[in-house]
């Protein structure tokens, strides 16, 4: 009878034992030795110490970087840590080493451990190489999430060119990303310079987990609950297309667009770049306009100024060409123009000749930066990265009084009527625009 009772409780034990192997996860770490990874970059120390990976902070080396020395494309990763406060980190996945690429520096996708202020921990850095691609700067409850002097789960979901964080179950981030499609999974000790005071402080990982087959019925389904961004220019992803979003210029030709001017020539100036729209300075090409009108809408699109460069997005621009709103796309710096009109109401951001925006200050100067036109009916916004800089009823008493004031005065029926063709003006300087969208509302 005993034999019989230890036959079943062993094979309990191995049916226990498998179905926990079948649901696919794979442990990373064994809770005993480093087996399985490799430090690189940085001196900084590891030690296993009570069932978790230790990493301590050193003085003058750079980042260093415990990594597995195996690749991982799509998958779940899961682990917990716990950081003391004053320390950066990082746990990178699909990262890469190079013997090509910057000496072999260790570089690629980071979910942020940031203790700081700024609370980011959850976002995505790209280490050495583009820098931040999802902050939390506009996230208040991702930037809530993170517990000081704790442990933190953070549970990674990469499936193709989606990349979606959680911490402590909350959402941090969803980015669309194509750079990377496999790699290694890593973990950060941050560079600390000379810094005295941080020399000896303690990052710990514990409980890592892996799966690799099999994960959609586990993938967490879309929520709203953060913004996505779409890093693949020129396209439009499944969360974006559900929301309306679409596409107002392809990438790649002028469909969709014609002149405003019978006598206009897109051809001339207006083309495709390396996925960017390009207008030639001085090229006469004219402005464009989209063949179709727009109502109520929300208008989102990349721009990049060259040094001196005026250019404009303007919207309720009617068949006949008539003056509408524009929002000013401009150099604030070294065009002249930043100097007219009434209370800076002439530069970056701003309803032009109108109501001022101030944008210049939110913007990555000759970068890329992302305007947003928001109408609701007569309710219009302006946005520039993030940070809304106007808003303003069209047709009310207050709107009348501005342009009534504005060089616009005497323009019969300025921006009347419901709607209109969006426009990009030529105004002899090159600017470059990409990811035009819109979504009808």
């Amino acid at each position: 009878m005993k034999k019989l009772l230890l036959v079943v409780l062993m094979a309990g034990m191995v049916c226990s034992a498998q179905s926990k192997e079948n649901d696919g996860w794979v442990s990373l770490f064994n809770g005993r030795n480093l087996k399985g990874w490799t430090k690189m970059n940085g001196k900084a120390e590891y030690k296993v110490k009570d069932g978790a990976i230790v990493g301590i902070s050193t003085l003058n080396t750079p980042n260093t970087f415990l990594v597995t020395k195996e690749r991982y494309g799509d998958f779940i990763l899961e682990l917990e840590y716990k950081v003391e406060d004053g320390l950066n980190s990082g746990i990178q996945f699909r990262s890469q080493s190079k013997p090509d690429y910057k000496d072999g520096r260790f570089h690629g996708y980071q979910c942020e451990i940031d203790p700081s202020d700024r609370a980011w921990s959850g976002g995505i850095y790209d280490e050495g190489r583009r820098g931040w691609l999802y902050d939390l700067k506009n996230e208040p409850e991702a930037q809530k999430a993170f517990k000081h002097n704790d442990w933190n789960k953070v549970r990674i979901e990469a499936v193709g060119t989606s990349l979606r964080i959680w911490l402590n179950g909350v959402p941090t981030a969803d980015l669309i990303d194509d750079a990377d499609a496999d790699g290694h999974i890593a973990l950060q000790v941050h560079g600390i310079g000379n810094n005295a005071e941080l020399a000896g402080k303690t990052i710990s990982w514990k409980n890592i987990r892996i799966k690799t087959d099999n994960i959609a019925s586990e993938l967490t389904p879309e929520s709203n609950a953060i913004a996505q961004k779409n890093n693949i220019h020129n396209t439009i992803s499944k969360r974006e297309a559900a929301q309306g979003w679409k596409l107002l210029w392809n990438g790649k030709d002028m469909t969709g667009w014609k002149s405003l001017s019978p006598r206009g020539n897109m051809a001339k100036g207006w083309k495709a770049v390396d996925g960017a729209l390009v207008l030639t300075a001085k090229s006469g090409a004219g402005d464009i306009i989209t063949e179709k009108k727009y109502h109520s809408f929300e208008l989102s699109i990349d721009f990049q100024l060259t040094p001196g460069a005026n250019g404009g997005i303007k919207y309720f621009i009617s068949e006949n060409g008539s003056v509408g709103c524009e929002f000013q796309v401009l150099d604030d710096e070294k065009h002249p123009d930043a100097k007219a009109g009434f209370n800076n109401n002439r530069r970056l951001g701003s309803l032009y000749d109108l109501i001022p925006g101030g944008g210049w200050q939110y913007v990555n100067k000759y970068g890329w930066n992302t305007a947003r036109i928001v109408v609701k009916g007569n309710h219009v916004e302006h946005w520039v990265n993030g940070k809304k800089l106007l808003e303003y009823e069209k047709g009310n008493d207050m709107w009348n009084t501005i342009v009534s004031h504005s060089k616009f005065a005497k323009t019969k029926n300025f921006a009347g009527g419901d709607g209109g063709h969006i426009l990009l003006q030529d105004h002899f300087d090159e600017v470059h625009y990409r990811n035009i969208k819109i979504r009808e509302l």
